[in-house]
């Protein structure tokens, strides 16, 4: 099934950034709205301990596990925002990369914010979106 979400693109902002800076979706859509998505197994542990990008894999594992609950894939994504508990950027790219590599030719709008701390022992990821599929 093809998306209804359409990304925006314009050659008036730069396009170093490896997303579009905005989506749209046609009115009768159903949005889906979800929870950060963490690094935890199904038996509620964190997985990757002290791996950036072990972390952010699962994440993206458990989002898609997420998504398909809600009749939606990956490119129905219309925004993400990628916390990452740390004040070193590298870390924040390391999470970044594995998300865009998810994410793949929709590169869909994003946030990559560096946060002090999230909510579970040992977790360093954590991945929110907000996807549109057609009713």
């Amino acid at each position: 099934m093809t998306s209804v979400v359409q990304l925006i693109r314009t050659g008036a902002l730069s396009d170093v950034a490896e997303y579009a800076y905005a989506a749209s979706v046609p009115a009768g859509s159903r949005l889906v709205f979800l929870a950060g998505a963490c690094p935890l197994d199904t038996d509620g542990r964190t997985v990757a301990v002290g791996d950036v990008r072990g972390q952010a894999a699962q994440c993206v594992a458990n989002l898609r596990t997420a998504l398909a609950a809600a009749g939606a894939g990956i490119t129905d994504l219309a925004q993400t925002r990628v916390l990452v508990a740390s004040s070193q950027q590298a870390d924040l790219v390391a999470a970044w990369e594995v998300v865009r590599a998810a994410t793949g030719d929709h590169d869909v709008p994003s946030t990559l914010v560096g946060v002090t701390v999230l909510g579970y022992d040992d977790q360093l990821v954590e991945i929110e979106g907000i996807a549109a599929v057609a009713d």
